[in-house]
């Protein structure tokens, strides 16, 4: 039986960010935030067509609610693995027309995709007659030397009659040629303006905005204008931020988890996990900003990044890990 969320809203989300937002980190900061809207890494249709789904695509479903992002350009490809991803219960199908990295241009796909609005629409159309669930897109604002105004326009007024009401939109060009895919997270300016435009001229659509959004003030500020706000680094350096989130942009009531409050639920997944086969240090790398800011922090991370790697590291050394930062007992003392 599939499991899927009962409601989905964009109001908050964390990005899809490569090697970063897997299964593991996942889990982790859906222990810090119940409606955070979370996505997977971006992963190839090809990859899950031809490759091991279960390491693919699996995922817990506390993860809920959560995002598959699929790279292609390929329609009948998409649609299969949009159909595999629904499948797997997945809320969402979300296509990937903002990376900007070579092996993403050599395979045709990503942000090179914003110069084929029409290639994108039949790749909507296919992917959502196929997966039954909502299919999104995360695009950038234009490439290279397009007129973000009339490009962005133009790409939304094709892609949008697909079905595809929601639209991630990084507030920024992606330089194809020239600047790598970390120089095009900060080297292009951000220009929010631009998509607050977008939002006013189609209000009809969930715009979220994406770029550059480093707290969750900013990200509550950015609601003024948008539907929803995106963070990616931020959230990943600093993790224990969406622990207010339900409170400060959802209303909730529910008590916010203390950081050690997090750490002590993430040890049984943890103990699963490493019972089921996986390393120890596959896990607590996501961990490692849990306390940022706070005493004892820095000690935290030396211990967990000088023994999480080692060969058959087990639950043993995230819990000296936490006496560590509690400052509970000898292991801190050393440690200091």
């Amino acid at each position: 039986m599939v499991l899927r969320a009962e409601a989905v809203s964009h109001r908050f989300c964390v990005a899809p960010m490569m090697e970063w937002t897997d299964r593991h980190c996942r889990y982790f900061l859906r222990l810090l935030s119940a409606r955070a809207f979370l996505y997977t890494e971006m992963v190839t249709a090809d990859a899950v067509l031809y490759g091991n789904r279960e390491r693919v695509l699996g995922f817990s479903h506390a993860e809920h609610p959560l995002g598959l992002q699929l790279g292609g350009c390929d329609p009948e490809k998409l649609a299969a693995a949009s159909r595999i991803g629904a499948d797997y219960g997945y809320d969402e199908i979300n296509l990937n027309v903002g990376c900007p990295s070579d092996r993403v241009q050599s395979g045709r796909f990503g942000a090179c995709l914003m110069a084929e609005p029409n290639l994108v629409a039949e790749c909507v159309v296919a992917m959502g007659a196929s997966a039954g669930v909502p299919v999104t897109v995360k695009c950038r604002i234009g490439i290279d030397d397009q007129d973000a105004e009339e490009s962005l326009d133009r790409f939304i007024e094709t892609v949008a009659p697909t079905g595809c009401s929601t639209f991630i939109v990084h507030a920024r060009k992606a330089w194809l040629q020239g600047l790598s895919p970390k120089e095009n997270r900060d080297v292009p300016p951000l220009d929010y303006a631009r998509v607050y435009r977008l939002k006013a001229r189609r209000v009809e659509l969930a715009i979220v905005i994406n770029g550059g959004i480093g707290s969750l003030e900013a990200a509550a500020a950015q609601l003024a204008h948008v539907d929803g706000a995106m963070l990616g680094r931020a959230a990943y350096a600093d993790p224990y931020l969406l622990a207010s989130v339900d409170r400060v942009l959802f209303g909730a009531e529910e008590e916010q988890p203390s950081r050690l409050e997090v750490l002590d639920r993430f040890m049984p997944y943890v103990a699963d996990e490493l019972a089921r086969g996986a390393r120890l240090n596959q896990m607590t790398r996501h961990i490692l900003g849990l306390f940022h800011g706070q005493p004892r922090a820095r000690a935290f991370r030396r211990y967990l990044a000088e023994h999480a790697h080692l060969e058959g590291a087990g639950i043993e050394v995230l819990e000296a890990a936490r006496r560590i930062v509690a400052g509970e007992g000898r292991v801190a003392v050393a440690a200091e």
